[in-house]
């Protein structure tokens, strides 16, 4: 019988043939990702309890992004501990204040199909969009994996997800896991989400991060992609080396899936997770109407160059509605330097938007953006449950950035194809 993507990964960095689901193996890591919030602040710690350092600095690399920019004493300090940290353990890939860490790591062309990769935050299976392991692990088992190099791990089942078909218009990857969370549910833990079909192979590669980015949303361990000439492509553009024989991580013809789930892209239409769960989804045309005091387009899932586009083709010639606000906070600031290079800034401000720093911000209930008491936002992170970005009675939907542009042309949630069909 055949092996999985999973299954082939880990047997490598277990140093096996082949590996079986359910079967619990110590792999050794190829690199390890953390930022300010998850890193540093709760290693440093540890390490001087047990009188230990780190086993390899030069497969560290260190991002902040949650605490950025400072906004209060302890953000600072949160900072300052995260760069010390860095130069006493000489670690050189650090990115301070570049952009979120999910979105900086492919930019560097630091992942390769085939990796096995530890990350110190809940979204890490982004990594997994170019055909490596990257699963997000807690600061105990991570202090343990920069100390050691190593994790132990259950090989995980793997569930395939494939899609076919052309997408109508307005219609995106977060389209896709919005529905899979209503579809599949959230409770998908141990479990790897193989995305496939000619709609994901089509996708370019920031498209295929939403799909493995949202993969925590359906409870799984990560989310995959098999890697193809895009993947190669996408490295190299980004600095990266890696061999077009990279091609030949993917999963095996006769592979033993769990599942495996057919869907067509050409019927799926925009759609909207209404609070407080991603599972809470449904067509936008159920959420019509409702009132918006906030609109955020942001995070790794939500604030790529591609993000920033599709936002900006809706705004064009159209104004924020008077009736809410519109945020915007680029995930890098290479991507704000591109936006801006390009006009897309200039179209999204002139609009009436907000332009915010780069980082994680409001969708992770930090720095500028946070929602009051009854206040209701519609955003294109990937999280909405109670208290996420700011007060516990406060109210987040989710949508793709089509959806959030649309909606803060009108105040209130919108069919962007409605938007878009209206003479300028």
């Amino acid at each position: 019988m055949g092996q999985t993507l999973i299954q082939k990964i880990v047997a490598r960095a277990s140093g096996q043939e082949t590996v079986t689901p359910g079967e619990i193996v110590t792999c050794q890591v190829d690199l390890v990702m953390a930022h300010d919030s998850s890193g540093p602040r709760r290693w440093g710690p540890r390490l001087k309890e047990l009188g230990v350092g780190v086993w390899d600095p030069d497969k560290i690399v260190i991002m902040t992004d949650h605490f950025v920019p400072a906004i209060d004493r302890e953000s600072a300090e949160i900072l300052k501990v995260t760069r010390d940290f860095v130069k006493e353990h000489g670690i050189r890939r650090f990115h301070d204040m570049e952009g979120i860490c999910h979105v900086v790591l492919p930019e560097n062309g630091y992942l390769k199909p085939g990796m096995f990769v530890c990350g110190g935050d809940s979204h890490s299976p982004t990594g997994g969009a170019f055909g490596c392991y990257m699963a997000g692990y807690g600061a105990m088992d991570m202090t343990a994996v920069v100390a050691t190099g190593e994790i132990w791990l259950a090989v995980p089942e793997t569930i395939r997800v494939n899609w076919s078909g052309s997408f109508g218009d307005c219609v995106v990857a977060k389209d896709i896991m919005l529905f899979l969370c209503r579809e599949l549910g959230m409770g998908n833990s141990f479990k790897a989400i193989e995305y496939g079909g000619d709609t994901v192979e089509a996708m370019p590669m920031a498209e295929r991060m939403v799909l493995s980015n949202m993969a925590a949303e359906l409870g799984a361990e990560t989310g995959l992609v098999a890697a193809d000439h895009t993947t190669l492509d996408h490295i190299r553009a980004h600095g990266g080396e890696v061999d077009d024989e990279a091609v030949k991580w993917r999963s095996d013809d006769d592979a033993p899936f769990e599942a495996e789930h057919h869907f067509d892209a050409s019927d799926l239409t925009p759609y909207v997770a209404a609070p407080h769960s991603p599972e809470n989804s449904a067509p936008v045309t159920d959420h019509m109407g409702q009132k918006i005091e906030q609109c955020y387009i942001g995070a790794c899932v939500g604030a790529k160059l591609e993000d920033l586009h599709m936002a900006a083709s809706v705004l064009k010639g159209r104004k924020v509605s008077s009736d809410t606000r519109l945020l915007v906070a680029p995930s890098s600031t290479k991507i704000t330097a591109q936006a801006a290079a390009d006009g897309t800034l200039e179209i999204l401000t002139e609009a009436g938007a907000i332009l915010m720093p780069t980082g994680c911000g409001a969708c992770a209930g930090l720095g500028a953006g946070l929602l009051s008491e009854g206040e209701t936002c519609i955003s294109t992170t990937n999280r909405n449950f109670r208290g996420r970005m700011g007060h516990n009675d406060s109210y987040v939907y989710l949508a793709s950035p089509y959806t959030v542009a649309a909606s803060a042309v009108t105040g209130r949630i919108a069919d962007p194809r409605d938007i878009l069909a209206e003479t300028l």
